[in-house]
C-alpha cells in the first residue's frame, strides 16, 4: 500500500492513514478514487433489537423446517443444523452491526492522524472536497495533465495538510491551556510569568507557521481546481465556437443557392414569355 491514503471520518473524527481503515461499530463504504480510499460511515439501519430477534426467530423456524427436511432426504442432520446455526449468527451478528451507528477504529501505528478537533475537521474536510473536484477534471485534461503524477502530488499534499492539522490541533490545547494559566494574579515581573509569556510568544509562532502551511497546501489545490476547471469551460466555449461557425457556413452556403437562382428564373420566364408572344404575333 505504499503511497495509497485512506481517510475515514465519522461523527467524532477524520482518519488519514496509509493503511487501511477498520470500522469499529456499524458498516461503511469505502470510494476509491486513484491512491486515495474514503471511508464513509453507513446510516444506522434503524431496526430495534424487538426487530430484529423476531426476524431471527423467523428465519430459524425456516431453517429448522430445513434441517428436517434434509434430514429426511438423507442428509446428516448434524450438518445441515451446523450451517443453519451458523447462517443464523452470521445474521444476528450483521444486522446488531447495521443497527449501530459507525465508528472508525481508532489505528495503532505512528503514521497515521487522528483530527478530533471541528475546526481542523472542517478545514480538511472542504480540502477534501477540492481534491474530488480536481480528480474530475483529469479526464478530460488527460492528454495535457499525466493522472499517476497528478495523483500522487494531490495525495502527498492531502498526507501533508493531515499532518499539518494533526499538529496544529495540538498547538490548538497548548495555546488554551496556557491561556487558562495566564488568568492569574501574579506581577508581570514574576520570574514565573515571564517564562509563561515567552512560551505563549513561541506557540503563537508555531500557530502562524502552521496556518501559513495549511493555507498555502488549501491554496494549491483550490488553485488545481480552478484551473482545470476553467481549461475544461475554455474548450467547451471553444468547441461550441467551432461548431458554431460550421453550422453558419453551412446556411450561408444554403442561402446563397436560392438568391443566384432566382434571378435566373426570372429571366428564363421573361425570354420564354417573350417568344410566346412573338410567336403568337407572327401568327
Amino acid at each position: 500500500m505504499t503511497g495509497h491514503l485512506f481517510v475515514g471520518g465519522d461523527h467524532e473524527k477524520i482518519v488519514v492513514s496509509p493503511y487501511p481503515l477498520r470500522m469499529r461499530t456499524g458498516r461503511a463504504r469505502r470510494d476509491r478514487q486513484g491512491s486515495v480510499t474514503e471511508i464513509v460511515p453507513v446510516a444506522p439501519s434503524g431496526r430495534s433489537r424487538e426487530t430484529r430477534v423476531r426476524f431471527t426467530s423467523q428465519l430459524s423456524l425456516v431453517l429448522l423446517v430445513l434441517v428436517a427436511v434434509l434430514s429426511a432426504l438423507g442428509i446428516a442432520w448434524w450438518a445441515a443444523a451446523s450451517g443453519a446455526l451458523a447462517l443464523v449468527t452470521f445474521v444476528t451478528v450483521q444486522q446488531a452491526r447495521a443497527a449501530r451507528e459507525g465508528t472508525i477504529a481508532l489505528p495503532r501505528d505512528d503514521d497515521s492522524y487522528v483530527l478530533h478537533a471541528a475546526e481542523e475537521r472542517a478545514a480538511y474536510g472542504r480540502a477534501l472536497v477540492v481534491a474530488r473536484r480536481v480528480r474530475r477534471t483529469w479526464p478530460a485534461l488527460r492528454h495535457m495533465v499525466d493522472p499517476d503524477d497528478a495523483d500522487r502530488s494531490l495525495t502527498a499534499a492531502l498526507r501533508e495538510l493531515a499532518a499539518i492539522m494533526a499538529r496544529r490541533q495540538q498547538i490548538r490545547r497548548l495555546r488554551e491551556e496556557l491561556g487558562a494559566a495566564s488568568l492569574h494574579d501574579l506581577p508581570a515581573d514574576s520570574p514565573a510569568v515571564q517564562a509563561l509569556a515567552e512560551q505563549r510568544l513561541r506557540v503563537e509562532g508555531l500557530w502562524r507557521s502552521t496556518a501559513a502551511a495549511a493555507n498555502r497546501i488549501l491554496a494549491g489545490i483550490n488553485a488545481a481546481a480552478i484551473a482545470g476547471e476553467n481549461l475544461i469551460r475554455e474548450q467547451r466555449i471553444g468547441q461550441t465556437a467551432r461548431d458554431a461557425e460550421l453550422a453558419i457556413s453551412r446556411l450561408a452556403l444554403t442561402a446563397t443557392a436560392p438568391a443566384d437562382s432566382a434571378p435566373e428564373l426570372a429571366e428564363r420566364t421573361a425570354a420564354v414569355i417573350a417568344a410566346y408572344r412573338e410567336l403568337a404575333a407572327d401568327h
